[in-house]
Order: C-alpha cells, then structure tokens, then sequence
C-alpha cells in the first residue's frame, strides 16, 4: 500500500518535528500574547493619525532592511542549516555585505521619506524607526534564523518572545511616562527597545565562532544573494505597499484605521511563519517531498483555514467588545469582518514564495513578486481611487485583491516547480 509521504518515516523522526514545531509555536504563541499587548499600547497612546505614520514607516523600515546585507542573510542560513561549522565565515561576508549596503539604504530611505512622509511627520521620527527596524530588528532576525538553521528552535522561539516582550515593556513604559510626547518619543522608545533586544540576543545566543574572511566563498553565492535581496525588497513592498497607498490617499487617520486592521491580520500570520520555516528546510533536504498534489492543497488547505479561523476569532470578540483593546482600535473594529478572507491570500502568497527559495528558484522567485508588486498597486489604485475616503466599502474589495494576487502566485509557483521536477525526471531517465 502506498504511504503518503508526509506519514512517511519512523515514528521518532515524526515525533522530533512535532516537537521543532511545538518549539517554534510556542514563540508564536508568547509572541502573540506580547505582540496584543505592545500594539494595544501603541495604538491607544498616539493619536489615530500618528499611529498610521508610526505603522507605515515601521513597514518602509521592514521594506529597507531587505536591501541592507544585500540578500547575504541567504547563505548564512543555507550554512547554518547545512554546514555550520562555516556560520563565522558567512558572518563575516554578511557584515561586510551590510556595510557597503548602507548608502543604498540612505538613499531609498530619503527617497520615501520625500515622496510619502514630508509634511506628515518629523525626520528624526522617521530616521529613528526605520533605524530600529534595519539595524537592530533585522540583527535580532538574523540571530534567529541562524539558530533555526542550526535546529536549535527553541532559542530562536525564546528570543522572539524577549525582543516582542521588549517592545511591548516599551510601549507600556511610553504610555506611562511619555504619551504627550507624541510620535518622536515614541520613535526614540521603539529604537532603545529594538536595540536592546539585538544586543541580548547577539551576545546570549550567537554561534561563538570566528570570523574568517573567505572572499572566495562570497563570490560564488553572490548572484544568489542578490537575488534573495531582490526578491525579499519585492515581497515586502508588496505585502505592505497597501500602507504607503492608503497613506498617499487617504491621509493619515484612515491610515491609521487601516494599519490597526492590518495588525490584527499580520498576527495571524506568526504560527503560518513557524510552519514556513519547516517546510523549507524539509525541502531543502528533500525536494521531491512536495511532488504531490494532495499534499500541496493539503497544506494550503489548511493555511488558510488556520489564517481566516485566526481573524474571525478576532472579529467576533471584537464585535461584542469593540472597545477591547482600547477606544482608538474600536474605529477599526467593525471592518475586522469584512476582511476575512484577505489573511488567507495573503499568507499563501508569503508560503508560495517561501516554496521558491527552498528550491533554489530566487530568480523565479524575485520576478514572481516584481509582477504581483505590479498587480497589486493597479488593483488597490482602482479600489482606493474609487470611493471617498471616508467610505469602508473599498474594504471588501481588499478580499478579491488578495485573491488575485494568491491565483497568480499559485499557478506560476507550481508550474515553476512542476516544470523543474519534469527536467529532474528526463535527466534521471538519460543517464539511466
């Protein structure tokens, strides 16, 4: 009888990766609790408006730190996963990589600083947030990929639980001490936090290697690394160009409304991220792991039920108490439901991409999402130029936006796979 192969194996293998996966999900599970918290804080101690700046500066900020190491990141984690006894060489490659990237992220960020933020918001607001989420946030990420690469989840969990902890003490303490100060106290409280999270986890749970300097090394990984940082700015832009959008045309306060929606969405997203993890380094061992198509829609499948199930819990209890998490978020609660679908789409886009990495495919995967950037801005330019800015009924149509976006990233991502599996199979036939 045939075995499906994600029953395949012995017991024990099965038993460890239920148990990596508890470990990652028990980091999403702190990280949930943590993150309510810190974006209750935040949302309800700035104004409306500002907390629509602080969020789609935040998201520029994400968008930079992809540029900043110049995709580098790639290669330490392939090392981490598969010989890493090599983490302080590819450490070495990637601080150098970071800093002959840092010009580039200057002028991208003046860039966006002069054709979304002037006139909005202050720039030492924005320096200071972009700063915390290019240097500090991505130092943290880094510490935790290359514990995830090296198997050692439950450090990579726990040092996710402190850095979100850190940044919801902060908002606490800034809504405690400095609420009046506005968005540039804010800013310099979410750096000190950031930056403290980085430091603790680069000293308590960086590899203690030495950094060696193998140029060698770099070159050969560096037209992948390239496109890993291209295909990285791509998927970040179009995951939150939705801000910058609704930002340009709408104005700070629906902004506002529609980055706290955005919010509650994004941590649906943290247990789908845990499962991401594990799929691509399975597949990085074993590609042919995914050949099935009652596998592929298996998993999908159950994407977005966990995705949607996850917002709707939201909007239920926020229906019945919209003031829960405080009167600011209570504006965005009624539009919790009408967005159902949209963590669904949006988290098998980010699987789809993450399926491309793990096989190698980061050119495919950096034009997959140039033309979903594209898609995307045409079709919310439509839905948000169509209807006052006053007016939600752009909301729902966020739904087939999404939607769109996942069919185009579906078919091309499997035909992408499909079509490299069908030139393993003629290969293997003329050499038999």
């Amino acid at each position: 009888m045939l075995q499906s192969p994600f029953l395949a194996g012995s017991l024990e293998a099965k038993l460890k990766v239920v148990r990596d996966y508890a470990k990652l999900l028990g980091g999403s599970g702190g990280r949930l609790v943590l993150s309510l918290l810190y974006f209750t804080a935040v949302a309800n101690s700035l104004s409306v408006s500002a907390f629509g700046l602080f969020a789609t500066a935040s998201a520029t900020g994400i968008v930079l730190s992809r540029i900043a190491g110049l995709g580098f990141v790639s290669p330490l984690y392939r090392a981490a996963t598969r010989k890493p006894h090599l983490v302080g060489t590819y450490t070495a490659g990637l601080l150098a990589a970071f800093a002959l990237s840092m010009p580039l992220v200057v002028l991208a960020g003046a860039l966006f600083f002069v054709l979304v933020f002037a006139g909005d918001m202050g720039l030492a607001a924005f320096a200071a947030i972009v700063a915390a989420e290019v240097v500090c946030w991505r130092a943290l990420e880094v510490v935790c990929i290359v514990n995830n690469g090296m198997n050692r989840f439950g450090r990579a969990s726990v040092l996710v639980v402190v850095g979100t902890g850190m940044k919801a003490l902060a908002a606490v303490l800034f809504a405690a001490l400095a609420p009046q100060s506005g968005l540039l106290g804010w800013s310099l409280f979410y750096l000190g936090a950031n930056a403290v999270s980085a430091i603790s986890g680069i000293l308590a749970l960086y590899p203690r290697q030495r950094l060696r300097w193998r140029p060698d090394l770099y070159k050969r990984r560096a037209a992948d690394s390239f496109a890993v940082a291209g295909a990285e700015v791509l998927f970040y832009l179009q995951s939150e160009l939705d801000k910058l959008l609704v930002l340009s045309l709408g104005g700070p306060h629906i902004a506002g409304l529609y980055a706290m929606l955005m919010r509650l969405i994004d941590l649906t997203a943290l247990p789908v991220r845990s499962f991401n993890m594990m799929v691509v380094q399975k597949l990085m061992r074993s590609p042919a792991w995914l050949n099935s198509w009652r596998m592929r829609w298996g998993i999908e499948g159950a994407i977005a039920l966990v995705s949607a199930g996850g917002l709707a819990a939201f909007g239920v209890i926020l229906h019945i108490r919209p003031t829960l998490l405080g009167t600011n978020v209570a504006d965005a609660a009624p539009l919790v439901l009408l967005v159902l679908l949209v963590p669904a789409f949006r988290n098998l886009v980010e699987y789809e991409g993450e399926l491309l990495y793990a096989q190698g495919r980061t050119g495919v995967r950096a034009a997959v999402l140039a033309f979903l950037t594209v898609l995307k801005a045409g079709f919310l330019a439509v839905i948000l130029g169509n209807g006052a800015a006053s007016d939600t009924g752009w909301v729902i149509g966020l739904n087939g936006v999404f939607g769109a976006l996942w069919l185009a990233s579906a078919m091309t991502t499997y035909l992408v796979l499909d079509m490299r599996r069908g030139g393993r199979l003629r290969s293997a036939t003329v050499a038999g």
